[in-house]
């Protein structure tokens, strides 16, 4: 389970796990708390008043200071479970819905043509449709793309990243999800 940690701002920084997110409550940098609490700690005990610590942790948390990064100059790394999920695990040529294990990462300009390895230029197909298109255009191949690829904003990224996302922390990110976003439907 991880905690989704954002900036006092609200921007998303990173997933981090539920020890993390126990430091930044003991250290006092949490400023905010959103969304459920998904669990609880205990310490030790106060010698005077016998009191044990509890630090309840929240599945969304925004921490003091400033980030060192601006979020909006990253750019979010391309792996093939981040690109399935993009493209919701659709072949971009003949249109069918398969598992993961049966999808391969296809340039629409081959390396054979000069094509680069990013978002731009990647889509989903499954593997006899990257078989059959080969290491040709889309338009040599007469195989018309059946949506086009994307960048993934900042908010989508942060969902692309983690497969296990709780209701509440989803709802946040979705709520900042450009409408046009293939993860918003």
């Amino acid at each position: 389970m991880k905690v989704l940690k954002l900036s006092a701002q609200g921007l998303p920084q990173s997933w981090i796990t539920l020890e993390q997110a126990v430091i930044h409550y003991a250290a006092g940098e949490v400023r905010w708390e959103s969304g459920a609490q998904i669990a609880r700690f205990r310490g030790g005990h106060n010698a005077i008043t016998g009191e044990q610590s509890v630090i309840a942790v929240n599945s969304i948390i925004g921490t003091k200071g400033v980030p060192r990064i601006n979020p909006f100059e990253l750019k979010p790394g391309l792996t093939n479970s981040k690109l399935f999920a993009r493209d919701r695990n659709i072949c971009a040529y003949c249109g069918g819905h398969f598992h993961e294990e049966e999808l391969t990462r296809e340039h629409i300009v081959p390396f054979a043509h000069h094509g680069q390895d990013h978002w731009m230029n990647v889509v989903t197909a499954c593997r006899a449709c990257n078989h059959r298109k080969g290491p040709r255009t889309p338009e040599q191949a007469h195989m018309p793309l059946l949506y086009a690829p994307y960048v993934p904003s900042l908010w989508e990224d942060f969902i692309l990243r983690n497969r296990r996302i709780l209701a509440d922390q989803m709802e946040f990110l979705l709520a900042h999800v450009p409408k046009s976003s293939r993860l918003a439907a």
